[in-house]
């Protein structure tokens, strides 16, 4: 049977059949994106609900973390490699159960999760796993589930890094004893000469260090100031498409509800929303326990600039 497959908000728990439960709070917006407009079930994995239709393959995994948040990363993720052999992995959304709370070993839950990505990707595409890391974001859930969906297709892609912060792969150790598994953004061309750029969770970081920790307006002016650098580096100018026939989808996470006014007229006032964009306000904690604010972009059918 043919269905739309969509990334829906809320509740987590029950879900229709092609609905991706992210069980995140939606302060304002869209409830739904689309990810494939066309697809069937697909029976694969095991620990894994898989759709595929002509724009690609969508997973999604919800998992317990009884063996520890690093083991059930490192599990799920396997399973993904597995599930997407001889495809691209364009995006990947993580949801961590207290991203910024404690664990064992003394490691913050997040570095955890990183941790167990790492060695995952590291086993399944081999020691030079970080040229082929997808566009990607982890923010924190209240679920006791470590939820993690996933975006895969057979049409090239490519992976693109912020000029002014340091890889995420490449993180000093500071940040944990693994760095962080992702790209700063990737770009699938299509067929028709268009191409979908995916851009990943974005915040206030330059180089590898936060700015203006704890503070809301000034990190959300560092963050869509990255927002524009890597639109560029896409090759979509600094709007990520605004102005043209693609449709984009802008994800706000908000560590602190109250904040939504503020960074709603923000983002209104700086352009980012004019024309062909969809938004959903969400909240959720943010990797790094200083940030309040974290965006991600997906443009499809965009024209290069």
């Amino acid at each position: 049977m043919r269905m739309m497959v969509e990334f829906s908000f809320g509740d987590a728990g029950d879900t229709p059949r092609g609905t991706l439960g992210a069980g995140l709070a939606l302060l304002s917006g869209e409830r739904s994106e689309t990810l494939l407009h066309e697809a069937a079930p697909h029976a694969g994995e095991q620990g894994l609900s898989l759709w595929t239709g002509p724009e690609g393959m969508v997973g999604f995994a919800r998992v317990g973390t009884k063996d520890g948040l690093e083991a059930a990363t490192e599990r799920t993720y396997r399973s993904i490699l597995r599930a997407t052999a001889g495809l691209n992995l364009y995006r990947i959304w993580n949801f961590v159960p207290d991203i910024n709370g404690g664990a064992g070993e003394g490691l913050e839950n997040y570095r955890s999760f990183c941790r167990g990505r790492s060695v995952a990707f590291e086993a399944g595409l081999g020691p030079g796993f970080t040229r082929s890391l997808p566009a990607a974001s982890a923010v924190g859930t209240e679920s006791r589930e470590l939820t993690v969906a996933f975006l895969a297709g057979r049409l090239p892609a490519s992976h693109h890094e912020n000029p002014v912060q340091t890889p995420a792969y490449d993180y000093p150790p500071e940040h944990g004893p693994r760095s962080p598994s992702f790209s700063r953004a990737t770009v699938v061309d299509r067929s028709d000469g268009a191409i979908d750029a995916y851009v990943s969770g974005t915040s206030a970081v330059v180089g590898h260090e936060t700015v203006a920790p704890d503070d809301t307006a000034g990190q959300l002016e560092c963050t869509l100031a990255n927002l524009r650098l890597i639109s560029r580096a896409c090759g979509l100018g600094e709007q990520i498409g605004r102005g043209g026939a693609c449709r984009r989808y802008f994800k706000v996470y908000l560590r602190h509800a109250g904040d939504l006014g503020v960074v709603q007229r923000e983002m209104r006032s700086q352009g980012f929303l004019a024309d062909n964009a969809a938004v959903s306000y969400l909240r959720a904690d943010i990797c790094r326990a200083a940030l309040n604010v974290e965006i991600e972009v997906a443009a499809r059918g965009a024209m290069r600039t």
